[in-house]
């Protein structure tokens, strides 16, 4: 049986409880984070391989072009949270100050720029068997979460993991 590590986030996020006792999925799991003032970061799954081909769509739909430098980044970044116009200069940051980078706005989810949506629909491109969980902060307005789970309904991805802190079950 092997187990992996929980990553740290990039944000402090504060979860709501919940009782569920359900456990995530450990293979094939990408997750979005919202942090408290509505940014979203994006973690894709582990497997490098699938990582470059999903930054190769990714770079596709938004006309950017990696080197083997950022490439190789990609393969260890633990979490994306700035739009595609700047992904080449965050990944050309030292590997430390890429996870102490706090994005002053997030990945693009609104009605105009659905850029959060994008990765994870051409995550699935990449390998459709892909799980998603969602971890946000218990102070995230709705409006930014709301926004999230439309994005999601209108690629027709409706299953899906909230990520919850535990919670005592109440007495019955």
């Amino acid at each position: 049986m092997t187990t992996q590590f929980k990553k740290p986030d990039v944000e402090q996020i504060k979860p709501p409880s919940s009782i569920s006792e359900k456990l995530l999925p450990d293979a094939s799991l990408m997750t979005i984070n919202a942090t408290p003032d509505g940014k979203f970061y994006f973690q894709p799954v582990e497997n490098a391989s699938e990582r470059l081909a999903l930054l190769d769509k990714m770079g596709q739909k938004y006309g950017v072009t990696f080197d083997n430098n950022q490439k190789a980044a990609f393969q260890k970044v633990q979490a994306i949270g700035v739009p595609m116009n700047q992904l080449k200069g965050y990944l050309d940051l030292p590997e430390d100050e890429q996870k102490s980078y706090k994005s002053p706005t997030g990945i693009p989810m609104d009605s105009t720029n659905k850029q959060l949506i994008d990765w994870v629909k051409e995550s699935l491109s990449v390998n459709p068997d892909y799980k998603l969980a969602i971890k946000g902060d218990v102070t995230t307005k709705y409006p930014k979460v709301k926004s999230l789970f439309e994005g999601l309904r209108d690629i027709d991805f409706l299953k899906f993991w909230l990520i919850t802190s535990q919670e005592g079950k109440p007495n019955e």
